[in-house]
This record gives C-alpha cells, structure tokens and sequence, in this order.
C-alpha cells in the first residue's frame, strides 16, 4: 500500500527543478525566458513554504465566513504542515471551536501557542481567546493574568476594543447574563 506523499517535499522539488532550469536558460543565452522562469520559480516556492488552503481559510475567518473557514481547514492535513504553519492550523481551529466546545478549543489555542505563533499580535489574541474560555469555566484569576499577559503582547493596541470588552466580562458576569436573555 502506497503512503500518501507529503506535498511540502513534491513542491520543494518542484521548486527546485524550476531553478535549476533558470539557471541553464541562463547559461544558453535565454535571458528573457530565464528571468520569467525566476518570477515562475519565487511562486513556487512561495507556495511551497506557505499553505495557500491555510491562507484562504484565514482570508475566510476575516470576513466572518466562519462555515467556509472551517471547510478550507477540514482540506488541510496538519502533519504535511511546517511547525509554524501548524500553529496558525490549530489556533484557526480553535478560534472555529469556540462557539461549539470550549474544551477541545483551549486544547487547540494552547497546542497553537506551544508550536509557535510568529508575531506578538496572534500569540495576544490566542491568549484573549484563552483568557474568554478561562473566564467561562469560572477560572477568574486566570482569565485576569492571561488579559495583562495579552495587553503586554498587544503593542499595536489592535485588540485594545476586544481586550476591554473581555475584560469587563470578567468583571461583571451578571451583564453578560442579562445580555444572553
């Protein structure tokens, strides 16, 4: 029985061979050929160091197409994945699970940040998300050290509206009850 092939090693290949044939049009005087070769070559690689089905399900959550996001994801093999692209996987999913089952979401935002989010603005958001489930699990003095945790990482202030709104959640639960009727 044949094991499916991690695309991550067909695309670098592929990429590659496209170099290599660059170079030889290079060598043999094709030099307009060979410079659209090199434009050809930087899109693949670029595709195979990025996951371009993870980019269209982050595309998707931005516009609050949540159904479509968690499509895009269901198409992605984790493991076929580079760690930090992974991370992102996992922290979109649990970003998606939030609405459904908090546990499995924590698991997913928790295993996000262990792998490696990249910028500060996504490891404050992974931590507002888990500061959100903490506080409805009633983990209170939690949810607050993950909310500065997350203020700290917020640099740029972009999730200054959603870190006040959380946290004012924190603070007074009765206002998120009354809300819900």
């Amino acid at each position: 029985m044949l094991k499916r092939i991690d695309t991550r090693i067909v695309k670098i290949l592929v990429s590659a061979a496209s170099l290599a044939y660059a170079i030889y049009l290079f060598t043999v005087g094709q030099t307009g050929a060979a410079i659209g070769m090199l434009f050809l070559t930087a899109i693949l690689i670029l595709a195979a160091i990025q996951s371009l089905r993870l980019i269209m399900a982050f595309a998707q959550l931005r516009t609050q197409k949540m159904e479509e996001a968690g499509v895009w994801l269901e198409r992605i093999n984790p493991n076929h994945l580079w760690p930090r692209r992974r991370a992102y996987f996992y922290f979109l999913q649990g970003s998606l699970k939030m609405e459904h089952n908090m546990n499995e979401a924590e698991k997913l935002i928790k295993e996000s940040l262990r792998l490696g989010l990249k910028q500060n603005h996504d490891k404050a958001a992974a931590k507002l998300n888990l500061a959100v489930v903490a506080s409805a699990k009633r983990r209170r003095q939690e949810a607050l050290a993950l909310l500065n945790e997350c203020k700290r990482l917020d640099e740029k202030g972009m999730l200054k509206k959603d870190i006040k709104m959380v946290e004012q959640a924190i603070k007074n639960p009765q206002m998120i009850r009354q809300k819900g009727r």
